[in-house]
């Protein structure tokens, strides 16, 4: 299997670049990006492209000259960038997003896209959300993103592109600095819990959001692609979850680590009215059912290993 991956350099891609490498082999994997700059492992361990996914020729020569078999599409501006750009948010997300599809569509090969909680909006149910409800978000990424799934399930009804994704909650990694999403806070902690003692958290309290630890959310990425394409029903927008927290709780979890933390709170009134229409909490049993979802970490086992990575990370293990 040959892949290209747009926005590797990204949270997502930085590392995802580096497990389907293991997996399929270093020359199989084609990083892409807007520059040749970023992670050090991504660039020297195989193929990188220069591909603005906003230049649909960019895509299609990255494609033709490594006879890709899957396209998977991370490049995006996420929430609360794209709130403070919505233009463009639009511009990158769906013309970007349409621009894959098209040289997908030419070049015979499959694509993967995430989408994400941020497709829904404060009148779907906000806990224990069902994988087939409404949708109506109040964000310009969130609207991206469900017109995004609309897209990809055109392009396999209409031209039987092999279209996959899921929805992701927020994404904690240790590897990768998140680039501007509402759950941001969520990997921002960790680092001020080691480097400062002390966390202000931009999200109030009792503000549940379903996250997932990084490990677990490459494992989806795989795990769907690999999927026998017979057993999908929902192929792009399917739930997906690890664990549903508030603040307080990720606080709780890591003074079980360490005992002198501290936290307190400064609201951010753009990212709180963001939180506060998504869902609580996601019904994933879609995924599971038909193909096999199955996370690994809840949040005390993955503060324990965020705490233990960041620590050798920031040279703290001392």
């Amino acid at each position: 299997m040959k892949v290209l991956i747009t926005g590797a350099m990204g949270q997502i891609g930085s590392e995802l670049t580096m497990k389907l490498r293991e997996r399929y082999g270093n020359d199989n994997v084609v990083a892409s990006g807007l520059r040749r700059e970023g992670s050090e492992k991504v660039l020297e361990s195989g193929p990188f492209e220069i591909v603005d996914v906003t230049k649909p020729q960019q895509i299609a020569d990255a494609v033709n000259k490594h006879k890709v078999d899957w396209i998977i599409h991370l490049a995006a501006i996420l929430s609360a960038v794209g709130e403070s750009n919505p233009n463009l948010a639009w511009d990158v997300n769906m013309g970007g997003l349409f621009n894959v599809l098209e040289v997908a569509r030419e070049s015979k090969c499959g694509v993967f896209t995430p989408s994400s909680i941020a497709a829904f909006g404060p009148s779907t149910p906000k806990d224990n959300t069902p994988q087939d409800t409404l949708q109506r978000p109040t964000t310009m990424y969130g609207v991206t993103k469900v017109a995004g799934e609309l897209l990809c399930d055109y392009y396999y009804q209409k031209y039987g592109v092999d279209t996959r994704g899921v929805r992701f909650p927020g994404l904690i990694s240790y590897e990768t600095l998140p680039g501007g999403g509402t759950t941001d806070y969520a990997v921002e902690i960790y680092y001020k819990a080691i480097e400062e003692g002390k966390y202000t958290c931009p999200i109030k309290d009792g503000t549940y959001m379903d996250m997932m630890y990084m490990p677990d959310a490459l494992d989806a990425i795989v795990n769907l692609m690999e999927a026998d394409p017979a057993k999908l029903k929902h192929r792009n927008a399917f739930n997906v979850t690890a664990m549903s927290f508030q603040p307080e709780d990720i606080y709780a979890a890591i003074k079980k680590h360490m005992p002198d933390f501290t936290m307190d709170y400064n609201v951010n009134p753009v990212l709180q009215n963001i939180a506060d229409s998504w869902p609580n909490s996601l019904d994933d049993s879609a995924a599971r059912e038909e193909w096999g979802w199955n996370p690994k970490y809840d949040l005390d086992a993955m503060t324990k290993d965020m705490l233990e990575k960041l620590k050798v990370k920031l040279g703290k293990d001392k």
